[in-house]
């Protein structure tokens, strides 16, 4: 049963900040537990029965996806009294629960298998993120990659953990071509595809993207410059968004805004490693279209 929290403003906000000063541990091994449990015994081990198309061939789901949402939905409302989740695969089965990301209550965000198509394919670049927002706000993301064990933890105005260590961005090589990964083009309208055809200039590189939650995190690394995808999917980015404005980047829509976790944003956008490569990114999708 879901708590009524109206009129407990006062108490939601300090069971939020409780769980994030002195139990965020609590969350992150919430997050172990559920890939531990029901995503790694699977990786190279699915049954063909086991995969199924949602909207194409690179829109797949797996036993490990529903299972593991599952498992997370029960362990995060658990941490957190009068919180709810928007999981990927509830949404699917039940676009109604996107509304809880218009609502007073704490939402968990949750992609219990970012990348699934790798994770198929026994590919490692693949991993579980989750995101706890209030009010179109992020405040906390953990980004999980279960394969490589690599645990990134943001939090507002806190800063970045990567495996427990201050995470810094390196600084870009002078004179290199900015490197953007896009979104695939079964994801793009005819407008959509128009605007990151502007990418295709001198002194860009772009390439197709993999995990979304894992190019976030290659932004925040500096491994990457910057992203400009075309769908809007709150489990895809509300963790990475994080991610990347806590290591010291921005984002924007085309329409010069930023982007919204709750939808209805001007697409494509961006996410980059600072404010100047936001401005650049999006004035070639800007050209573009």
């Amino acid at each position: 049963m879901i708590e009524d929290t109206t009129g407990n403003d006062d108490l939601l906000n300090t069971r939020i900040h409780d769980l994030l000063t002195t139990r965020i541990h609590e969350v992150e091994e919430a997050v172990r537990k559920a890939a531990a449990a029901e995503i790694m015994p699977r990786f190279c081990q699915l049954a063909d029965h086991e995969v199924v198309q949602k909207n194409g061939p690179h829109d797949l789901v797996t036993v490990a996806d529903r299972l593991a949402e599952e498992h997370l939905t029960a362990s995060l409302t658990a941490l957190l009294r009068g919180s709810v989740v928007v999981g990927e695969e509830a949404v699917h089965a039940d676009p109604a629960i996107l509304d809880a990301l218009h609502g007073d209550a704490p939402v968990w965000i949750v992609d219990p298998v970012d990348g699934t198509r790798q994770f198929v394919h026994g590919d490692p670049g693949f991993c579980t993120l989750v995101a706890l927002a209030r009010r179109g706000e992020v405040l906390a993301s953990w980004t999980y990659a279960a394969a490589r064990d690599e645990m990134a933890v943001a939090v507002r105005g806190g800063g970045v953990l990567l495996d427990g260590s201050p995470l810094t961005q390196a600084p870009r090589a002078a004179g290199s071509d900015l490197q953007v990964a896009t979104s695939h083009p079964d994801f793009t309208t005819d407008e959509q595809k128009r605007a990151l055809l502007g990418l295709r200039t001198e002194g860009v590189a772009p390439r197709p993207c993999g995990s979304a939650g894992l190019e976030y995190l290659a932004v925040a690394k500096g491994e990457l410059d910057a992203v400009a995808f075309s769908w809007e999917n709150a489990w895809d980015h509300a963790a990475g968004l994080l991610l990347v404005t806590e290591t010291g980047g921005g984002h924007l829509t085309v329409a010069g805004e930023p982007f919204r976790i709750e939808g209805g944003n001007a697409l494509p956008f961006t996410a980059a490693r600072d404010a100047a490569t936001v401005e650049r990114v999006i004035g070639l999708l800007r050209a573009g279209v």
